[in-house]
């Protein structure tokens, strides 16, 4: 266990290994409920969120929920979140712990001249994510409700066990899984409840150290390491998220001028040549200048490799580019590869 934003954490059950394999090949449980909660109701919910936000967020059908950012004015990131629209007048916006009372100051900074309101609603809501190619599956056991008509990206009220839960179907890992919110009175019940009915069918319980390792094969990004109010969606090759044409949002015109500059740096994925693991925080270097750190490096499990994410400047983004990491001294050789580094299989079985 480890303290994480004022929260206790568990790094490892049985093992980062293990773990990482069973939501590879099975499927793992993960504790969420250190994630903020921030909630805006009223009728002009749509439109702050919009203006605060770079994905169009009028766009979202009721029930749906997409993948965004704040941005400050320079177009760094103040955090990503994930938005769930309950309908056009509900929206609940769950952020990363580290920065729930800054993203929720940032939003009310920003709200005085909005008919709706906000509210930390962080205490009441715990959250269990279920995720792997058995994910459906297993909580399938816990419900009537078909789960297989929630598409991915879309969340509905589930009675679980005659909990009234909200599930949503994405996930951190790059596998297919579902997010659990519910009153935190229930969430230990509903969590054995699962480790008992998966528990022929490979279920593990999983920690810090295998959600790490399993969403940087999927190359998705850690806040406060891969993206921060210093680095832009555009140089994390998080443009897709952006929506220009949405209307205006705070950070656009800072995007305009990246785009019309070009950009000075590029996040990539990278591959070692060597056994010697990238870690974070390591420089790169091409010939003997270093040009670059190590945002995210690891030993991947399931790849079988030693991976990682780095900032470059454009000229050493392109894949096969050969890169050096300064691994305690020692220039070690990696190339720019291809990302994200792992892709979900639809698995049958």
């Amino acid at each position: 266990m480890v303290e994480f934003a004022g929260w206790e954490l568990p790094v490892q059950y049985t093992g980062p290994i293990p773990e990482h394999m069973a939501v590879r090949e099975a499927a793992g449980l993960f504790d969420v409920s250190h994630m903020g909660e921030l909630e805006v109701r009223g009728k002009q919910a749509v439109d702050l969120v919009d203006r605060l936000t770079v994905n169009a967020v009028r766009d979202l059908d009721d029930n749906n929920a997409h993948y965004t950012m704040f941005l400050n004015e320079q177009g760094g990131i103040i955090d990503d979140l994930l938005v769930y629209k309950v309908s056009k007048y509900h929206l609940i916006l769950v952020v990363n712990a580290g920065t729930t009372e800054k993203d929720l100051n940032w939003i009310l900074q920003h709200a005085a001249d909005f008919d709706c309101e906000v509210a930390n609603t962080s205490p009441i809501y715990a959250q269990i994510a279920i995720q792997g190619p058995r994910a459906e599956r297993i909580l399938q056991q816990m419900t009537s409700s078909l789960l297989d008509r929630i598409p991915s990206f879309c969340h509905q009220i589930v009675e679980l066990d005659s909990v009234r839960c909200r599930v949503s179907r994405s996930g951190y890992t790059g596998e297919d899984g579902f997010e659990i919110y519910l009153d935190g009175t229930y969430a230990p019940g509903i969590w054995n409840r699962l480790l008992v009915i998966g528990s022929d069918q490979g279920l593990l319980p999983c920690g810090l150290a295998a959600r790490n390792t399993l969403r940087l094969e999927s190359k998705m990004a850690l806040y406060g390491n891969d993206i921060d109010d210093t680095t832009s969606p555009l140089e994390a090759g998080l443009g897709w998220v952006v929506k220009m044409d949405k209307g205006d949002f705070i950070g656009r015109a800072a995007l305009e001028q990246q785009k019309r500059d070009g950009l000075r740096r590029k996040l990539v994925g990278f591959e070692m040549l060597d056994k010697a693991p990238a870690r974070d925080g390591y420089e790169v270097v091409v010939d003997g200048t270093v040009v670059g750190r190590v945002t995210s490096g690891s030993p991947a499990p399931y790849l079988k490799k030693n991976i990682g994410l780095a900032y470059v400047p454009p000229e050493h983004a392109s894949v096969g580019t050969g890169l050096g990491i300064l691994v305690r001294g020692r220039e070690v050789p990696a190339v720019v590869v291809k990302t994200p580094f792992y892709k979900r299989k639809r698995v049958f079985d």
